[in-house]
């Protein structure tokens, strides 16, 4: 059977193996295919886009009982963003088992990030319907645990600047932009303050002897100001 292989791979089998196949099926597939029993991936992406994001925030916050939640927050961001998914998707070869219309299909479709990405939580939410919140959390970190890991390692060293530019990406908004606002002293003694916006929005504000001190301490403050509001 098709998918055997693929569950072999994932460590689940499916009581339901139709949930796996709609789990596959991108948008251009149903489109051109209308008699095709399975709809669209789309609504468990929705889903196990949820299910993974607080089996990630779950892990994190049991592993590290020291981490701030800022610097939480940046982790996972990193976890669940779709560059890393898509990475995973390509490791255990997911994008051979997605439907696609022939034209995604002839555009490289199985190597999209997006469709890469959305099949993986559309995987993770076929697993919670079909068996629980259990096994999908199993499945999700064992799919996850190479990235985790390297995250766990490299993440928490990352400065302030690169942890705001990744989480604001993730969120989908635009590159942070950092300006000197204010200056100070003599110049043996400089003293300067920073702003970090997002477009015409203030995220945080950062004071030190340098520019570059101020724009680090401008990135920590939004980092905090942006974990404060979630």
């Amino acid at each position: 059977m098709r998918l055997s292989r693929l569950q072999q791979i994932l460590g689940v089998k499916f009581n339901r193996v139709s949930l796996l196949e709609q789990a596959l099926v991108h948008d251009s597939y149903v489109n051109e295919n209308p008699d095709f029993a399975p709809a669209s991936n789309e609504r468990l992406e929705f889903l196990g886009d949820a299910v993974l994001g607080l089996v990630v925030t779950e892990r994190l916050y049991h592993e590290l009982p020291d981490c701030a939640e800022g610097q939480m927050t940046h982790l996972r961001a990193g976890l669940v963003r779709r560059d890393t998914l898509a990475r995973m998707a390509t490791s255990i070869g997911l994008g051979e088992y997605l439907y696609l219309g022939k034209g995604e299909e002839g555009s490289g479709g199985r190597s999209k990030v997006p469709n890469l990405a959305g099949a993986v939580e559309a995987v993770i939410g076929a697993v919670f319907v079909d068996q629980g919140m259990d096994e999908a959390r199993q499945c999700a970190m064992r799919l996850l645990e190479y990235e985790y890991q390297r995250l766990i390692k490299t993440g928490t060293a990352a400065d302030y600047k690169s942890q705001l530019q990744e989480l604001v990406q993730a969120q989908g908004q635009k590159t942070p932009n950092y300006s000197l606002v204010a200056s100070s002293g003599p110049d043996h003694a400089r003293w300067f303050v920073a702003e970090v916006r997002v477009g015409d929005k203030v995220l945080g504000r950062g004071e030190g002897k340098s520019k570059k001190a101020a724009e680090s301490g401008a990135a920590r403050n939004a980092l905090q100001r942006l974990s404060e509001s979630r």
